[in-house]
Parts: C-alpha cells; structure tokens; sequence
C-alpha cells in the first residue's frame, strides 16, 4: 500500500462527504477509492469513516488521523516544492480563480505586466461566477467578494463593492428615474439572478431591509448580458459597482437609488492557509493585491 496515496485519498473522501465524490475530484474509481480506504483503515487499525444515510461519517478517532495526515501531506508537499526551487525563485504554474466579470475587468489586464516581470511564472485563470473549492480544484488563489466564513484559508482584503441599480440615459429620458425602491414596480427591469431574488430586489433604508416587487422583462444569468441590456435601454438593472464602474464613467449608464443601497462588501484575494507561502504565489499576490486595490478604489 502507498501510505501517502491512501491518506490523499481518505482526505479527499472527508472533504467531499463520500466515496462517490471524492473518486470523481480524483478522477479516480470508485472501487480504487473504496479500496485504499479499506486499506488505511487496516493498516492503522481504526475505523475512519461511519456510513450516515448515504454518505459517510468521519470518527472521532478518524477526525484526529485526518488532521495528522493533512500536516504529513502539507509537509511532503512543502518539501517538493523546497526540492522544486519554488521556494528559491519564483517559477512554475499558479492557478487562479475569479467570478467572470472582475477577472475580465480587473484581473485579466494585471497578467501581461505580471508574467513580464516573472517569465519562470505560467498562469492559468479560471473564471467563473460559482464557488471555488481552492483544494478540491488545486487553485492557488482565489478572488471573494463577501463576508467570508471561517475557513483554514489565509485571506488578504483588496477593497469592496456594492450593489447598483443602474440604466441608460436613454431609458431614463423616457421613463423617467426612479425616487425610491417602491418606484420600481412601474419600472421595466433587467434581473439577474445572482444578485437578487429573480423577481425581487432588497434595498436599504435607515438600516432597514427593504424589499420590492419588479417587473422583469429579461432575466439572465450573466452579469455581463445584463449590463448590455441595459446600455441598450432595455429597462433597469442591478449589479455590482466594478461592473459597471467604466460605463458610468463613459455616460452609457447612470447610477439609481444610491441612499437605498445596503452596505458594501467586502473584496478578499484567499489562498491556502499553513506552511510557508510558495515564491511564485507570493510574488503574484504582491504584483496584483495593491493594483486591484487602487482600481477598486471610489468604486463603491
């Protein structure tokens, strides 16, 4: 039995909830992934994992090896980085996540000047406006935007946003601009359901949640298509300040309801938390943390 392949492997059952699931982040069998388990389990003489319903259940006494074997395999991994140079000069593949439209705006015009100023470092983006398991999916650096729950991960704050409703001057001109959320129901609207409830929109007013019916003419599941919507005076949208910030500033857009706006969030850059931090990572951190920081500025 290969002692560390079957501790990766029961770590990544205990993060997956099961066996089923951490053979497809493995890209493993099924029967593989069973079997390795079963093995671990013998070899140290302790049951691991408990079924529960149709998934499986870590132990008391498999929550305490599972933290022993995440430390063994942090340090192996620091070690092979240690023996890579990772640790000497900045060199090899980072791969980073975003929510689309930030990585297209903000993220993706840094990388030119990044790689220029470390040609050992490769980089691979991945966007998407979904939640990103940085250790499922073996990414390096994430961008959040929101509170972020308690986690291992190690996080750096580069700004915040907030939420905007917005529309052309166009439709504005012939609709006129709403004074207050309950405006909003004679208003033809843009939604997009990432932000909002489909067919519902919270505000805030004297730091109480305000929520109103619209009329939704499109919805779509992009941010992106629901800006376009509304520079073509489709009706009114709601989205994120970032998105929007380089339309305001052209006249393509104006601002709506900005007193009725809740709180901005929080914009965060994670990574892994433990162990010493790999130079290509540091150094990618240090390129883009203070670039993003001041294009997120007065963007709120």
């Amino acid at each position: 039995m290969d002692r560390l392949e079957a501790m990766r492997v029961a770590v990544a059952v205990a993060d997956a909830g099961g066996l089923s699931a951490a053979g497809r982040s493995l890209a493993m069998p099924l029967a593989t992934v069973s079997r390795k388990v079963a093995e671990l389990e013998a070899s140290v003489r302790t049951q691991i994992f408990q079924r529960a319903g149709r998934g499986l259940k870590v132990t008391d006494a498999g929550a305490a090896y599972l933290d022993a074997c995440r430390k063994i395999l942090g340090d192996v991994a620091d070690a092979e980085r240690a023996a890579a140079g990772e640790y000497v000069a900045p060199q090899g593949v980072i791969t980073v996540a975003a929510p689309v439209v930030f990585g297209r705006l903000r993220l993706l015009p840094l990388l030119p000047g990044f790689l220029a100023a470390y040609p050992l470092v490769d980089v691979r983006l991945t966007l998407a406006d979904r939640y990103v398991d940085l250790a499922e999916e073996h990414v390096d650096a994430a961008v959040r935007i929101g509170d972020l729950p308690d986690s291992a991960l190690r996080s750096m704050r580069i700004g915040e946003t907030r939420r905007a409703a917005c529309a052309s001057p166009d439709y504005i001109a012939r609709r006129g601009a709403p004074a207050s959320p309950a405006d909003l129901a004679a208003h033809e609207c843009v939604t997009f359901d990432r932000i909002d409830a489909r067919d519902n929109w919270t505000f805030e007013n004297h730091g109480r949640p305000v929520e109103v019916r619209v009329r939704s003419r499109i919805s779509v599941s992009t941010a992106e298509a629901a800006i376009d919507c509304a520079v073509a005076g489709v009706g009114i949208t709601r989205v994120l300040c970032y998105q929007i910030a380089d339309h305001l500033r052209a006249g393509r857009l104006t601002r709506l309801l900005n007193a009725f706006e809740p709180p901005p969030s929080p914009v965060h850059l994670i990574y892994p938390g433990g162990g010493r931090v790999p130079m290509k990572l540091r150094a990618f951190l240090d390129y883009v943390a203070p670039r993003l920081r001041q294009t997120l500025a007065g963007q709120s």
